[in-house]
């Protein structure tokens, strides 16, 4: 049982313990909410209890503790995954074009100016 399926199992229990008031002869509805409701949260604590084995940090697994044999052991004190494949180093592209020339625009004729007389 996943994560997900637990979690929609505590869902569909809870609406149907605190949300439906329908009637059914020979079950009790909130009672079958009840239920999911546990279910849902024992598979839940399972679930997250078998991902903790997943995670990357912490101390090994392996018998006696320590770093499992063929391993390394980073400055921070935690051994590398060895699931991933060692990265190959590519020298990044760069594209950048040069500014492109732009025209200067036509001055603006000066605000609250009088205009020219004749005389």
């Amino acid at each position: 049982m996943t994560t997900a399926t637990s979690l929609v199992l505590i869902a569909i229990g809870a609406i149907l313990a605190f949300a439906v008031s329908y009637q059914v002869a020979g079950m009790n509805i909130q009672t079958i909410g009840g239920i999911l409701i546990a279910v849902g949260g024992i598979g839940l604590v399972i679930s997250l209890l078998t991902l903790a084995g997943y995670a990357p940090w912490g101390e090994s697994r392996a018998a006696g503790g320590g770093v499992q044999p063929g391993r390394t052991v980073a400055p921070g004190g935690v051994a590398p995954p060895t699931n991933i494949a060692p990265s190959t180093t590519v020298a990044p592209s760069i594209n950048i074009a040069p500014p492109a020339a732009v025209a200067a625009a036509p001055a603006a004729p000066a605000a609250n100016v009088a205009p020219p007389t004749n005389v």
